[in-house]
């Protein structure tokens, strides 16, 4: 069963957390390691961004902020200390569980293989025929959303960088797909990625 923490000053928010997280077969903890945290940013002492930056130091337990701030500067500074989503209160149960379902997944897959091409994702490298080669976090990244969906828009793929904490634009995309290209020819991997135009890329 995953553990997920909750870290929440309202009494009635968080007990009603302990009830969602408990019958969709979760168990909520408020202490000890977990898969997952589910973190308040208006907290009395340090705030949630404080919390999550600190924690980044030594961990990478996905991090969800749940909040009544709403401003995209306020979403915008969740990514960028570190946290894996950004949900405005108040939340609608049913996208609260598919996001933590999501992220756990994703969290829980550490390789995945697509026509002979496996991507070790702790490990950051592609393999292919005993070659392998290793990536940037941008690089593994694109390719582990290439290999789930097989096509990807380009909004898609920025969007998936973004919530992540990689801070990425169009340009940068290209970049980063043009440099993945030539690294999956080193390993024989050659076609592999092909861009669909006016769309995004397609594996």
């Amino acid at each position: 069963m995953k553990r997920i923490k909750i870290i929440e000053d309202d009494d009635a928010i968080r007990t009603e957390l302990k009830t969602l997280l408990s019958t969709n077969g979760y168990q909520p903890v408020e202490e000890g390691t977990c898969d997952l945290i589910l973190m308040d940013v208006n907290l009395p002492g340090e705030s949630g961004y404080a919390l999550c930056r600190k924690l980044r130091q030594t961990s990478d337990t996905p991090v969800i902020f749940l909040t009544a701030r709403d401003t995209p500067e306020d979403e915008l500074l969740a990514f960028g200390v570190g946290g894996d989503d950004f949900i405005r209160k108040p939340y609608n149960s049913s996208v609260l569980l598919a996001r933590i379902g999501r992220i756990l997944k994703s969290a829980g897959n550490e390789t995945m293989t697509t026509r002979g091409l496996t991507l070790d994702l702790p490990g950051m490298k592609a393999v292919f025929e005993d070659n392998s080669v290793e990536l940037t976090k941008n690089e593994t990244r694109i390719l582990w959303c290439l290999m789930q969906k097989e096509l990807c828009t380009r909004d898609e793929l920025i969007e998936d960088l973004w919530t992540n904490g990689m801070y990425i634009d169009g340009n940068t995309l290209y970049v980063n797909i043009g440099r993945l290209r030539e690294k999956l020819v080193q390993i024989g991997a050659k076609d592999f990625i092909r861009t669909v135009r006016g769309v995004g890329y397609r594996l």
